[in-house]
């Protein structure tokens, strides 16, 4: 679950993350009156889920409370494009308005899981303000780490090694270790998968802020962060990611291609969005079915596939272990009279029952596209569009 950068904020704060004074804003007015109370000069910035706003018109400074009033009358209401976004963007309902601070040095901070340490991981280097990614890459020397052991959790010498790293010493030294520790322990307490403060500045006042923050929360531990849910902003996610959720499919996540996948397992299914690419399609989605042992619960997933507009047509790919293939044909076939998916529709089922199924759908009546094999089925898939 992703927080908006206002919402970030405020979470930081509350573990002691310095931060740039500021607050939301809903309406220009809101904006003019925050700005008047911070003085005049702010800084106002599109509240959307997304990176690289200020390269696609979303972050701005005011010179004066007008000022802001007119930019947040600019922002509140557009769709802001991006390249992480795609083409259709996300709407902006809130601005964050905020101190203009003056910047010495910039400064980059994050912690995040490391899935080949199997641990959480301190990242963190003097190239702040920049895709860490590009700085990774082509300076691999100014990327400092710090991994958190499980076994003893994070100790206070790592915090202070990093800040060091950054070139921290001095008066600076004793803030910057304090910055690093609530950040860590804010992302340790509440489940993060993410916490990115890019950047983290000085400024010529001698402050240390968090002056960007992006921080999202592991969505299979909101049973244990129920005072985090409420955050959430359903209009910052797509429309079919929702119906899914709504429909009790977790496992859905909507692509840019144009077949609709029904799969069993996560593995399956990236292997299966990597067939249809190789015989020359795209997927429209990402489905793990998981252990679907009832037709309904089939046929909500298919319907969710067969009303998206996007989809020219259905490949089902069931690989049955503990999912029984007799049960994924029947739901297949409902979906399919019930007139839920009116797309061309490729079935490869193996495993579990698998003669069952192919007998269910032999005497089906339905016009279905049969497939022996993995490469098959991508094929007629792909082959069923042109």
């Amino acid at each position: 679950m992703k927080l908006h950068e206002y919402q970030a904020k405020q979470l930081l704060a509350s573990y002691g993350v310095p931060v740039p004074e500021g607050r939301v804003a809903t309406t220009p007015e809101e904006a003019k009156t925050i700005a008047t109370e911070l003085g005049g000069k702010v800084v106002i910035k599109a509240q959307a889920h997304t990176g690289a706003r200020g390269k696609a018109g979303g972050v701005k400074v005011a010179e004066t409370p007008t000022d802001a009033f007119e930019i947040a009358q600019e922002i509140i209401g557009m769709q802001l494009v991006t390249k992480q976004t795609g083409p259709a963007g996300l709407p902006v309902t809130s601005v964050l308005v905020e101190e203009a601070i003056s910047i010495e040095k910039e400064l980059y901070l994050s912690v995040a899981i490391d899935g080949s340490m199997a641990m959480p991981v301190i990242i963190a280097s003097r190239e702040g303000g920049m895709d860490i990614e590009e700085v990774a890459e082509q300076r691999p020397d100014a990327i400092l780490k710090q991994y958190i052991d499980p076994a003893c959790g994070f100790q206070g010498y790592q915090a202070r090694a990093l800040a060091f790293g950054l070139g921290l010493s001095g008066e600076l030294n004793r803030p910057a270790t304090a910055l690093i520790e609530a950040v860590t322990r804010s992302f340790l307490e509440t489940d993060g998968s993410i916490a990115e403060i890019n950047p983290v500045v000085v400024t010529t006042d001698g402050r240390i802020l968090a002056a960007d923050a992006k921080f999202s929360i592991d969505d299979s531990a909101l049973f244990r962060q129920k005072n985090l849910e409420g955050l959430r902003d359903r209009s910052q996610e797509a429309d079919k990611e929702l119906e899914a959720q709504d429909a009790g499919i977790g496992n859905y996540i909507k692509l840019d291609g144009n077949i609709g996948c029904l799969v069993n397992g996560a593995g399956l299914a990236m292997s299966t969005l990597d067939a249809i690419k190789m015989a020359g399609g795209d997927a429209a989605n990402f489905l793990d079915i998981g252990t679907a042992n009832s037709p309904e619960a089939v046929v909500a997933a298919l319907k969710i596939i067969g009303t998206d507009p996007d989809v020219k047509a259905v490949l089902v790919n069931i690989f049955g272990g503990l999912a029984r293939t007799d049960i994924i044909a029947q739901g297949v076939i409902d979906a399919k009279n019930q007139g839920l998916i009116p797309q061309p529709t490729v079935v490869r089922l193996a495993g579990s029952n698998v003669n069952e199924g192919n007998e269910l759908l032999d005497n089906s009546g339905l016009d279905l596209v049969r497939a022996n094999g993995f490469a098959e089925a991508a094929k007629s898939a792909v082959s069923a569009i042109s």
